[in-house]
């Protein structure tokens, strides 16, 4: 009986927990594109506009024809929708994230070999020496102007290097600017 009385409550403090962790994401959504170049202009329309979003993978669950997603805050919906629609940049659909299965994910990831700092963005990578933060590799994607990129910056430190968004108007270099910016953030105060 005690027992039964304890897994009762154990299992409703579980209940209440996992509806808690499903509504602090509901006040997010996610904005769902046909094509890369629609995320990039969007992205540009609304940080102008002063809107708190980022770019980010898509989940799982939602499969288009592009690989970027942007997260938005939900109760921004209507006016960042007409917006867009304004600048004629409208997405396929926009997503309340009502579950861990809608959640976008994240486009960095971070390797510290000791000597160098390495961010990945997407399929682009930008590494630098810790020391002294000069940029020391560009590496990944199959976009044409990935060797200029790499020319223009490779040896250059990290604060006066050229932005990759200046250069280059590829999809990798659009996710080389994502490395560059999360590396700023990471080693610049």
């Amino acid at each position: 009986m005690i027992k039964a009385k304890i897994k009762q409550l154990f299992d409703f403090t579980k209940q209440a927990a996992d509806q808690n962790k499903a509504r602090a994401g509901a006040d997010r959504g996610i904005l769902v594109f046909e094509h890369t170049s629609e995320v990039i202009a969007a992205e540009n329309v609304l940080k102008q506009a002063g809107w708190n979003i980022r770019v980010m993978g898509p989940p799982a669950d939602i499969q288009t024809g592009c690989d970027l997603v942007i997260e938005f805050p939900l109760i921004e919906e209507l006016d960042i929708l007409r917006v867009l629609s304004k600048e004629g940049v409208t997405p396929l659909q926009a997503v309340p994230v009502t579950s861990s299965l809608l959640k976008p994910v994240s486009l960095f990831q971070t390797t510290d070999f000791e000597n160098h700092l390495m961010v990945r963005a997407a399929n682009m990578k930008l590494t630098v020496n810790k020391k002294n933060l000069q940029i020391v590799n560009v590496s990944g994607g199959g976009c044409p102007d990935v060797p200029y990129l790499a020319r223009q910056m490779v040896g250059k430190p990290l604060d006066t290097a050229p932005r990759p968004r200046d250069l280059g108007h590829t999809l990798c270099g659009y996710a080389l600017e994502l490395a560059y910016e999360e590396l700023k953030k990471q080693c610049l105060p």
